[in-house]
């Protein structure tokens, strides 16, 4: 009797181990090589990305650090280092000129969108308007939101798609989806 109470106990501590590893696994995902904790807003965990350095700087340049520290709620669609290096050359160091500020603040707000929109929620509005979602932004760019086959995408005003790489990464404020092009608006 004594045996099976310990297989018993044995087995529970074995299923409460799997249970606390399977909530880890739940947890947000690592983004640049650092964690995404969800208690910090989207500025806060954005700097300890080395894939969105590009994006800081530019935020910082455009003077939307608040805001994006703000209540939100926000989801931000954050073009990776690589995405921004795919602009023509000269693009990036032009636009964080001061001279340059608006159309800077332009671009980066047609990536923010003032709502918390899940991946689970995009694709459901999506299926719901027949596979595209039209969205606008809080810089007053379309976007059009598709899902298929549980890839998202996000297409732009001048046509260039960017693809969802790193959904769902909650933040206290709102929630990233890390993307693998700058979208444009209409110039």
């Amino acid at each position: 009797m004594k045996l099976s109470t310990l297989r018993v106990l044995a087995v529970s501590a074995m299923l409460s181990v799997s249970a606390i590893s399977g909530a880890a696994f739940a947890e947000n995902p690592m983004v640049g090589g650092a964690p995404m904790l969800e208690t910090k807003d989207i500025i806060d965990n954005a700097v300890n990305s080395a894939d969105h350095t590009t994006l800081v700087a530019a935020v910082k340049a455009a003077g939307l650090v608040e805001t994006l520290k703000g209540a939100g709620p926000f989801t931000v669609l954050a073009p990776v280092n690589a995405a921004f290096d795919a602009l023509p050359a000269g693009t990036v160091d032009s636009l964080l000129k001061p001279e340059n500020k608006d159309q800077l603040v332009k671009i980066l707000t047609c990536h923010v969108i003032a709502a918390k929109a899940m991946s689970t929620d995009i694709t459901k509005m999506a299926m719901d308007d027949g596979g595209t979602h039209e969205v606008t932004t809080v810089g007053g760019c379309k976007l059009w939101l598709k899902a298929d086959g549980g890839k998202v995408t996000i297409t732009d005003e001048s046509g260039g798609v960017a693809n969802v790489t790193i959904a769902d990464v909650v933040q206290s404020n709102g929630v990233i989806h890390v993307i693998d092009k700058v979208l444009l608006p209409k110039m």
